[in-house]
């Protein structure tokens, strides 16, 4: 009785929550499948078997396996690409996309613990990395995502990024630090998005020393205090 009372005052919220609720299930069940039975073997219609709705109820949330599987990962681009947006303009473009990421850490992890457990969220990385559809599929990905991320650097720093190569540049260098620290998560033993937090600030911490330094001259620090043990 309470339930219908709700609907009949709140019914358009009601359903929002329960579209939620099956998006959210559904993704889940996908991940999980992806994970254990491979992602090629795995089939729209088991992931809509395991929660119970129809294939075609799958299509109304995602266009494709694949969109599925890279779920997560564009809301961790999407929330990085808005917290970058929002930094403040003294900020070089390193220190914008160093802060962008640190910054935005927190609330990504809550987003990610909100809709899968961490541990699957490694598991899919994994999987992602080691199935080569997926792999191709997410070096595409991670071009467009640094075409998008050097824009928004060129219109922070009023560059052409047409013509100046600079934001261009700079984004690959930050990308591929990114790259490597969640490759070495991923190869690790640490499940935590904490332990990726430490090795990525650790490595980003290396960015511009490494890139404007004198190798020669600095005194190497111990891995123990700079590089985590992977």
């Amino acid at each position: 009785m309470v339930d219908g009372q709700r609907a009949a005052r709140h019914p358009a919220g009601l359903r929002e929550l329960k579209k939620r609720r099956t998006r959210d299930a559904l993704l889940r069940a996908a991940l999980d499948l992806f994970t254990t039975r491979g992602y090629e073997e795995t089939t729209v219609d088991e992931i809509a078997d395991a929660v119970d709705v129809s294939q075609r109820t799958f299509f109304r949330y995602f266009a494709s396996k694949e969109e599925a599987a890279f779920t997560i990962q564009h809301m961790v681009e999407s929330r990085f690409l808005a917290e970058l947006r929002q930094r403040p303009s003294h900020e070089t473009p390193f220190e914008a996309m160093h802060h962008a990421v640190l910054g935005s850490w927190g609330r990504i992890n809550e987003a990610i613990e909100a809709l899968i457990p961490v541990e699957l969220h490694l598991r899919t990385y994994r999987m992602i990395e080691s199935t080569p559809s997926l792999l191709a599929a997410h070096l595409r990905r991670a071009t467009e995502m640094e075409e998008q991320v050097a824009v928004v650097i060129a219109e922070r720093e009023g560059l052409d990024v047409e013509t100046d190569p600079r934001p261009r540049v700079a984004v690959a260098a930050f990308s591929g630090v990114m790259r490597v620290t969640g490759r070495l998560w991923g190869q690790g033993q640490e499940t935590g998005v904490d332990g990726l937090l430490e090795l990525t600030a650790s490595y980003l911490g290396e960015l511009v020393p490494t890139l404007a330094g004198d190798w020669s001259a600095r005194e190497q620090p111990p891995a123990t205090e700079n590089r985590r043990a992977i």
